[in-house]
C-alpha cells in the first residue's frame, strides 16, 4: 500500500566482508533474563549497560531466553574488523582476533546491507530506519523495481478494486476547484500513485468537464522507476519537444494535461492553487515503536543475532524519536496512554502534514486523505504482506509490503497547528464515497452492462463501501470479498478562506 515518500537522501555504505574477524567476549552479570513477547513472534531483548565509568570488560545483560550463570563467558563472532573496532572501544568488550574463511552466502542484498548498517552503528537500527530500507532502498527496496499492486501483487488497493472509486475522487477534486473559485491554473499531486490508476480514473471521468481538466498540471511523487514507468502508460502520456531544445513536455493525452515526476512534494512549484491526494500513502511511512518496560517507555529497535538473524531488542536510554513520542502524548489523554504498552509514532507524517498544510494555507487548495487507520493513538499494528497474506515482519526484507495503521489524530493536531488551515474529518470511506454518489454510479453502470460486469461492479462496490464479507457471495470462500468500507478513513485538509469541503458538512 504506497507508496511512497521516504524520499530523504541518505548515505549508503558497502563492505566486503574480509577474510577476518574479531571475536568478542565479555563477563555477564548474573541477572537474571526478562523478555517481553509481541504479537508477531519475536522476543524484545533488554540490553542495559552497566553504569560504571571508565569502560570495563564487564556489562550488564539481560538476555533472551538464555540463562547465564554468574561470571559465564559470551562469545560473538561477527565479519568486519572495521564495523567493530569503534564499538569495541566505545562499548569496553575484549576482543580476540582470529583467522577464519567464509562460505559463500545466499543472503539477499537487501538483508546484507541491513546488517552492515547495524554493525556499522555498532548496535541496532530503530524500526523506522529498517522500514525506509527495506521499502525504498535505491537498489533493492520493496517499491524501486516492481509492480507490487493487484491480484497478482502482494495486496489491492481501491483504485485497482473499481474505477468507481477514481471517479469519486475526482468528484471531490472538482468540487474543491469551484469552491476555490475555479482558477485557471491548478497543481494536481499524487503522493505515491501506485499504477497511476487513480488519477487515470479521475482524468477519465473529468473529461467532459475541460474548464477543470484544463486548469490541471499533475505532479506525481513517486521514487519507483518501475512504477513511474507504469504511471506514464497508464496515464497514456506523450512525450513532447519543449520550447528549450532539450527540454521535454509529457502530457497525459487523456485530458491533455501536463505530467510531471518528482521525488518529494517539496520539488513541486509552489505558488499555484495545489490540491493534493494521499490515498494508502501514509500508511507506509516509517515509524518509531515504543514499549511500555520497567525502566518507562523505550524504543523499539531491530538488530542481529548470534546465529545471523534479525530481532527486536529495546534501546537502553532515550532515542531522538523520543521528542515525538512526547508530542503525542501531549495530544492524547491520560487514560488513553495508560491502558497501552505499545505506541506507534511517525514523526515524518507528522512533518509531512505540517508542510502540506503550510502549502496549503499560503497557496491555496486542500489535501485529501485516505487510508487505514484509528482517529487516536496507534498501539502496535505494524504488519507485512507477502501475496496477499500475513507474514512475519523480519522475515526475508524486501519481499513483503511493510505498512501500519495511520494515526488520523495526530495528522489533524498537526494540521490544526498551522495557521490558516482546517481540518475535516475523519469519517468512514463508506461516509464519504457514498456521499459523494457512488450509489447513483454504480446503479448507472448497471443499467448497461453484461452479467459478467455486474458481478465486477457488485463485488468491487462492496469492497469499497461495505463492511465484512459480502453477503450475496456465492463463489469460493477464499475468494469472498471483504468489505473496506470501515476499516479507511477519510479525512480533509483545506484554506480556511475556503470553507468547509464536501462531502465534510
Amino acid at each position: 500500500m504506497l507508496r511512497k515518500f521516504l524520499l530523504q537522501a541518505s548515505i549508503r555504505r558497502n563492505f566486503t566482508a574480509s577474510s577476518s574477524s574479531f571475536v568478542f567476549l565479555r563477563q555477564c552479570s548474573s541477572s537474571s533474563s526478562s523478555s517481553s513477547q509481541i504479537p508477531n513472534g519475536h522476543f524484545v531483548e533488554h540490553l542495559e549497560k552497566s553504569a560504571e565509568s571508565p569502560p570495563s570488560a564487564t556489562i550488564s545483560v539481560d538476555r533472551t531466553a538464555l540463562y547465564n550463570p554468574p561470571g559465564s563467558i559470551k562469545i560473538y563472532s561477527y565479519d568486519s574488523v572495521f564495523f567493530f573496532s569503534f564499538y569495541v572501544y566505545c562499548e569496553g568488550w575484549i576482543c580476540l582476533y582470529v583467522e577464519h574463511s567464509h562460505e559463500p552466502s545466499a543472503e539477499s542484498v537487501l538483508v546484507k546491507n541491513l546488517k552492515n548498517i547495524i554493525k556499522f552503528r555498532g548496535g541496532p537500527i530503530t524500526v523506522s530506519e529498517y522500514m525506509e530500507e527495506v521499502l525504498t532502498n535505491p537498489k533493492a527496496g520493496y517499491y524501486i523495481n516492481r509492480d507490487v499492486f493487484g491480484a497478482d501483487g502482494d495486496f489491492i488497493t481501491s483504485p485497482e478494486v473499481s474505477q468507481m472509486f477514481g471517479e469519486m475522487i475526482g468528484v471531490w477534486a472538482m468540487c474543491l476547484w469551484e469552491q476555490m473559485g475555479k482558477p485557471n491554473k491548478v497543481n494536481l499531486v499524487e503522493l505515491g500513485p501506485g499504477r497511476g490508476t487513480l488519477l487515470a480514473d479521475l482524468l477519465h471521468g473529468a473529461s467532459k468537464f475541460k474548464n477543470f481538466t484544463d486548469s490541471l498540471h499533475i505532479h506525481m511523487i513517486e521514487c519507483s522507476p518501475a512504477l513511474q514507468k507504469l504511471q506514464y502508460e497508464n496515464l497514456k502520456c506523450a512525450t513532447e519537444d519543449g520550447a528549450d531544445e532539450n527540454e521535454k513536455r509529457i502530457n497525459s493525452t487523456i485530458a491533455e494535461s501536463p505530467v510531471s515526476w518528482h521525488a518529494m512534494l517539496e520539488q513541486v512549484p509552489t505558488g499555484l492553487p495545489t490540491i493534493i491526494i494521499a490515498h494508502e500513502f501514509f500508511d507506509a511511512l516509517p515509524l518509531h515503536q515504543f514499549q511500555k518496560a520497567s525502566r518507562g517507555w523505550c524504543e523499539k529497535m531491530v538488530d542481529v543475532t548470534e546465529n545471523s538473524s534479525f530481532r527486536f531488542v529495546l534501546s537502553p536510554q532515550p532515542t531522538p524519536a523520543t521528542l515525538y513520542l512526547m508530542k503525542r502524548f501531549k495530544w492524547a489523554e491520560t487514560e488513553e496512554i495508560a491502558r497501552l504498552n505499545h505506541i506507534e509514532v511517525c514523526p515524518k507524517a507528522i512533518d509531512l502534514t505540517q508542510e502540506i498544510s503550510k502549502r496549503i494555507a499560503i497557496d491555496g487548495g486542500g489535501a485529501l486523505i485516505i487510508d487505514y487507520g484509528v482517529n487516536g493513538i496507534v498501539s502496535n499494528s505494524l504488519q507485512a504482506i507477502r501475496k496477499h497474506k500475513f507474514v512475519d515482519i523480519l522475515d526475508n526484507p524486501g519481499s513483503a509490503d511493510l505498512s501500519a495503521y495511520v494515526d488520523f489524530a495526530a495528522i489533524r493536531h498537526s494540521a490544526e497547528e498551522v495557521p490558516g488551515a482546517s481540518v475535516h474529518g475523519p469519517m468512514t470511506q463508506s461516509q464519504f464515497l457514498g456521499s459523494l454518489g457512488i450509489n447513483f454510479r454504480v446503479e448507472a453502470l448497471l443499467d448497461n452492462c453484461t452479467e459478467e460486469q455486474a458481478e465486477y461492479l457488485r463485488t468491487g462496490y462492496w469492497r469499497l463501501v461495505g463492511e465484512g464479507e459480502a453477503p450475496f457471495w456465492e463463489g469460493p470462500d477464499d475468494q469472498t470479498p471483504i468489505g473496506m468500507g470501515t476499516r479507511y478513513l477519510a479525512m480533509a485538509i483545506v484554506n480556511q478562506k475556503q470553507g468547509i469541503p464536501v462531502p465534510f458538512q
